[in-house]
């Protein structure tokens, strides 16, 4: 079967802040999914150990105050979603990231922060990853309008219940991924590896067109970030 028609894994972050480098986790998600539906779902409420802003409370409802009350100490957290990971990895099970370098990174510098070993290894591709804004900024290059997770549901046809809560969030991610595959051919026969590959390109042609983009409206020294779906620690 097509790798849509098979086994695929959500994962979603929820975190302090917008820097993949200084953000710590807040919550974070690992739902299994078939055929569209959810078949095990695995959740995590952190401490992250610093203060969470008002205003990213206000997108998660996560205070500090519940963070440190009920979540349970960072570096346990961090583990476990990095073991869990890994081990769909190592199945050949294809985890679903919408915007992979945010949470992928995240995540990574977060094991380099608490000295626990990094998501992959070095040299090696951390994957199979889908990341369905790449596939969808793609696939239909001049749509306009956001390319939000919230977006792409709308496009897609995709029901997004509770939008910035990480279970919800990473349902959604594998539904509009199937949504795709469904719409292009080309992606729904793609081999998980080639298709890979194809993510990467994309992004890079991607993030070399925004920062032309930036440097004519009079960001001179703009650059992004080509890396896919992992960029390296800066460590």
């Amino acid at each position: 079967m097509a790798w849509h028609e098979e086994l695929l894994v959500g994962f979603d972050l929820e975190t302090t802040g917008t820097d993949p480098r200084q953000a710590r986790i807040v919550t974070a998600a690992v739902t299994e999914v078939k055929d569209g539906e959810p078949v095990r779902h695995r959740a995590w409420l952190a401490n992250p150990g610093v203060a969470i802003p008002e205003e990213t409370t206000a997108i998660h409802g996560i205070s500090t105050a519940r963070a440190a009350a009920e979540g349970r100490p960072a570096p346990e957290v961090v583990a476990e979603i990095a073991d869990a990971l890994r081990g769909y990895w190592a199945a050949g099970v294809p985890v679903v990231v919408y915007n992979a370098p945010f949470d992928l990174t995240l995540l990574d510098e977060e094991l380099r922060r608490y000295a626990l070993p990094p998501l992959a290894v070095p040299g090696a591709r951390p994957g199979p990853v889908l990341d369905p804004l790449v596939m969808d900024r793609a696939l239909d290059k001049y749509r306009r309008g956001k390319r939000t997770l919230e977006a792409a549901c709308g496009v897609y046809g995709v029901v997004l219940d509770g939008a910035h809560e990480a279970g919800a969030d990473a349902l959604a991610a594998v539904r509009v991924a199937r949504a795709l595959a469904a719409r292009y051919p080309q992606v729904a026969d793609a081999d998980l590896w080639d298709l890979y590959d194809e993510q990467r390109g994309w992004y890079a042609d991607w993030a070399e067109d925004f920062a032309s983009w930036l440097r004519r409206k009079g960001s001179a020294d703009a650059s992004i970030d080509r890396a896919w779906p992992l960029r390296v620690s800066a460590a």
